[in-house]
């Protein structure tokens, strides 16, 4: 594996666990012997009691765009540079994304070492959050996966909007209780109903202590204030997905392609316009002054906003892996965050 520079800033607007300011960058060169040096890079998980790699890596693409064998060169260069969390969903490929996720906790024996995201609600089999389905669910994943228990167990609201919240989290208390859920995190949730959740919590059922929302630097708008508010006061970890927005901010794609597109052609294509093309500048700029490339600044961004705990990016090859980790070195100064803020307007 080639090794890859790294820029710093010298002014800052994160706040950073200190085990993630005196540790040595996961992206410097990787010893042939002994531990990958961004094992020492980790931050806590909001209330779960764990500790992660903030980048958490997503196979969304894994059994779609991304064969067996390629994911799993994707996975274990992740687990090279100090990755320790990595998050699916029941409804990526079908479960085949689960299927080649499990495949490799098992023949790397890394289980134990991996935190295990899986997002449930979506699979066509079992779609919802109703009392039913949502352990037909967990307990389809946990087959897939080939493993006995998800560390994070997101729910997500967006595949589900009649079931009533003390509903899913007395299944979800079930779940907790049985072994087969460590911790609980929410998709499409709204600000009301994390309330909602809390009071609920304070009578005995499991507590929220994550948060999925779409989230990047031509998004910031997304992510309303009063959903912020809450997440905020109530402590949670927020690991914002499509931090990349589709790959766009990985600045591979600048024009549009000719003819038909493809799904992500088109999420790609949407962001092809003179915001677009400002914000990408930026990123150029800043990353040529950095020495790292423009989806390391888009997660350097992302990682320098004070509520977010770890973004959950997607990678299509090793290279992309290795490029999304030098983010987390990277610290802005206010000035380049200034200047993004400025382009994505």
């Amino acid at each position: 594996m080639g090794t890859f520079g790294v820029g710093t800033a010298t002014e800052t607007t994160s706040t950073v666990a200190p085990a993630m300011v005196d540790a040595s960058h996961p992206s410097a060169p990787i010893p042939v012997q002994g531990r990958p040096l961004g094992d020492s890079v980790r931050v806590a998980l909001g209330e779960t009691g764990r500790r992660i790699f903030p980048l958490i890596l997503g196979a969304a693409e894994f059994g779609w765009n991304v064969d067996l064998e390629s994911s799993h060169e994707i996975l274990d260069t992740y687990a090279e540079l100090g990755g320790n969390a990595v998050h699916t969903a029941d409804s990526y490929s079908g479960g085949r994304s689960e299927h080649i996720v499990g495949q490799w906790m098992r023949s790397r024996g890394l289980r134990d070492d991996i935190l295990l995201a899986v997002r449930v609600g979506g699979h066509p089999d079992n779609p919802g959050l109703g009392p039913v389905n949502l352990v037909r669910s967990v307990e389809a994943s946990l087959t897939r996966l080939g493993t006995d228990r998800i560390d994070l167990l997101y729910l997500d609201a967006t595949t589900d909007r009649s079931t009533s919240m003390e509903d899913t989290l007395a299944t979800a208390e079930w779940l907790v209780e049985s072994g087969k859920a460590r911790a609980i995190g929410a998709v499409g949730y709204s600000a009301e109903q994390l309330v909602e959740a809390r009071i609920l919590a304070s009578a005995g059922y499991p507590r929220i202590t994550v948060l999925d929302v779409p989230f990047n630097v031509v998004r910031r708008h997304e992510f309303d204030d009063d959903l912020r508010l809450v997440a905020g006061a109530q402590s949670m970890a927020v690991t914002p997905s499509h931090a990349l927005e589709h790959g766009f901010l990985a600045g591979r794609h600048r024009t549009r392609a000719r003819g038909s597109l493809s799904v992500r052609g088109l999420q790609i294509a949407a962001n092809i316009n003179r915001r677009g093309s400002r914000t990408l500048r930026a990123l150029d700029t800043i990353g040529a002054d950095l020495g790292v490339p423009d989806a390391a600044v888009a997660v350097a961004w992302l990682l320098a906003q004070r509520i977010v705990t770890a973004p959950i990016v997607n990678a299509f090859a090793s290279q992309h892996v290795e490029e999304l980790v030098q983010g987390v070195g990277v610290r802005l100064s206010r000035a380049q965050l200034s200047e993004i803020a400025r382009a994505a307007e």
